[in-house]
């Protein structure tokens, strides 16, 4: 396995619709994804879509640590995970507002507005269908790292650009007021 690069925000591959991924058990899509889990592991991220690694395919991998679960039921530990040719579909009317901040735009966050509950489908490397309807942060990466694969950046989301900025002085400034960002 190999650590990739990652491609920075502005770079052409992240700003177009991804290709739909022919053969999911394909060799070189099973060396992709592992290589994927082993950067995004690498990064501390986690979420990241091939369109990051300068791959314009419809797949991502995501992993919901324990240490950054919040209430939300469907906010469950679970270990690394790939979607290849997801759908999306948003339930509801709900949006919340959560800070984010994505590997391809270093040291900024912000506050998104994203759905609150969605039901996604997919298949994984051996074609097995992964299909959920999930809320929480499980809900918020999965629109972001399908976003990717439309060409859509979270800064494209932002509503309130006063509530976006560097992660590390929000952090000071979170501090300060006693709030967690």
């Amino acid at each position: 396995m190999a650590i990739l690069k990652i491609a920075r925000m502005g770079h052409p591959v992240l700003l177009r619709v991804a290709d739909p991924v022919p053969d999911p058990g394909a060799p070189e899509i099973r060396r992709l994804v592992a290589d994927m889990l082993e950067t995004m592991e690498d990064a501390s991220g986690v979420g990241l879509a091939a369109p990051q690694v300068y791959q314009p395919l419809r797949l991502f991998v995501f992993r919901l640590p324990s240490g950054r679960i919040t209430e939300d039921p469907d906010d469950v530990p679970a270990g690394n995970s790939v979607l290849i040719n997801p759908t999306l579909e948003l339930l509801g009317e709900e949006r919340g507002l959560a800070w984010e901040g994505c590997l391809s735009i270093p040291g900024l966050r912000a506050a998104v507005p994203r759905a609150n509950r969605i039901r996604y489908r997919g298949v994984d490397c051996d074609g097995n269908v992964i299909a959920r309807e999930v809320s929480g942060l499980h809900a918020r990466i999965i629109q972001h790292e399908y976003d990717h694969l439309d060409g859509i950046l979270y800064t494209m989301r932002m509503t309130e650009f006063r509530h976006f900025g560097f992660t590390e002085e929000l952090s000071r400034a979170a501090t300060a007021l006693g709030d967690p960002v």
